[in-house]
């Protein structure tokens, strides 16, 4: 599988349904990690994400595989700062790149101005925790939710980023 593979677009309300199923299939192991199934995307509607689709500020991309949507990341754009989120890659799927391509891919569709990219995580996601430190995303402090201690990580954008 290459880049060239994959191809990483906005997706469409039409999509929300499959998209909605490759979040929660892929967040069941981040829900057993921390003995939670109660997790925002593991509840989230398909009313919910179709609104979500529709938000100002929200840019939400999708990877595709062939015909089937096998990763997906969340922006939310709040002046200088995006923010990811639901950060997504099919769990038969993890680990072969498809995560990193997504990660980059999401430059080209900021808008201009941004300064400063955001992204959390569960404090004991290992995994996320060093994909996004090998992205030049660094750690700026942690907070608890609930049960949940999520980690935050900032990278700052430059000339070259944008």
């Amino acid at each position: 599988m290459t880049q060239a593979d994959l191809d990483i677009r906005p997706v469409t309300l039409d999509e929300a349904g499959e998209l909605l199923t490759l979040r929660r299939a892929a967040f069941v192991t981040e829900a057993q990690q921390y003995g939670d199934p109660h997790i925002p995307p593991l509840v989230q509607t398909l009313e919910e994400l179709s609104e979500d689709l529709q938000a100002d500020g929200v840019i939400t991309l999708g990877g595709w595989y062939g015909h089937r949507m096998v990763g997906s990341i969340r922006v939310l754009v709040e002046g200088a700062k995006a923010t990811l989120g639901r950060f997504a890659v099919a769990p038969d799927l993890q680990g072969l790149g498809f995560g990193t391509q997504m990660l980059l891919a999401i430059l080209p569709y900021l808008p201009d101005g941004i300064e400063e990219v955001w992204v959390f995580t569960g404090r004991d996601s290992v995994q996320n925790l060093a994909l996004y430190a090998k992205h030049g995303y660094e750690h700026q402090h942690d907070q608890t939710a609930g049960d949940l201690t999520y980690a935050f990580l900032r990278k700052t954008l430059g000339e070259t980023d944008a």
